[in-house]
């Protein structure tokens, strides 16, 4: 596939089309986050893997979309969205939010028999363990306070009025998402889950992050880095480095390799 989705509607992007490479990496954004959030990610690839980041709907070209507050939803819209690029081994990225949700696109694909190369897990507690919050239903200050206590990316929006009216509907949206979201009990997958997570991440206990290995039947491998929620902009290279070696042609289903 050559083609570049670019215009409003479109769910997958390509900032760097890579159409030789032999593995594509779809990156799911956090909370309140969008696929330029990946830029860099498909920079550093580029061309050795193509990054395959998606755009939620409501947010920068999409924003007079509805959103979807529903994890299991998004997971379909996305899943359907990937038909055209299961022609080479697909790896899921996923931070936050977008950890789980690429946890359900890859429980959707085992039922195409599509079996993910890796799935990428950063940032995020295991599906099956809950915690009870509600953030989503919090005054737009409240909401305000936690984007400032977690940190990250968010910057000059939190202080910008106008920017902050325009972002905070799609961040409340999406923390219900997440925080309404139910593990249903069912087989683990059988592609290897890493998963990467801060020591400091307040959404995350090492025991969360380790709760993944119950989601497969394949490798797990745990990378604690240091930092809090949003550690990934602190070890973008040590990141791209996992990215790379987890999912270099010898990693390769038979067939596949180049």
């Amino acid at each position: 596939m050559t083609h570049a989705h670019t215009g409003p509607g479109d769910w997958i992007r390509r900032f760097h089309p890579a159409p030789d490479a032999p593995v594509r990496l779809v990156c799911f954004p956090h909370a309140g986050g969008a696929a330029t959030y990946y830029f860099p990610v498909s920079r550093s690839l580029a061309p050795g893997i193509e990054v395959l980041p998606i755009q939620y709907p409501g947010r920068q070209d999409r924003r007079t979309e509805p959103f979807v507050d529903d994890i299991r939803r998004l997971a379909e819209l996305i899943t359907a969205e990937l038909q055209d690029d299961l022609d080479k081994p697909l790896a899921l990225f996923g931070h936050s939010m977008g950890a789980t949700l690429a946890f359900e696109v890859a429980q959707l694909l085992r039922r195409q028999q599509v079996t993910p190369l890796v799935l990428f897990a950063s940032g995020r507690r295991a599906p099956s363990c809950h915690r009870d919050e509600h953030v989503h239903e919090a005054t737009d200050e409240a909401i305000v306070k936690e984007l400032e206590r977690v940190g990250g990316t968010y910057g000059d929006i939190l202080t910008d009025p106008e920017m902050l009216g325009m972002f905070l509907p799609a961040i409340r949206n999406d923390y219900k998402a997440a925080e309404t979201y139910r593990y249903e009990q069912g087989e683990p997958l059988d592609c290897p889950i890493v998963v990467l997570t801060g020591d400091e991440d307040p959404y995350v206990t090492r025991d969360e992050a380790e709760g993944w290995h119950r989601h497969t039947t394949a490798e797990f491998t745990l990378h604690t880095l240091r930092g809090g929620h949003f550690f990934l902009a602190d070890h973008a290279a040590e990141v791209i480095r996992i990215i790379s070696d987890t999912t270099a042609p010898e990693q390769l289903p038979a067939g596949t390799r180049p």
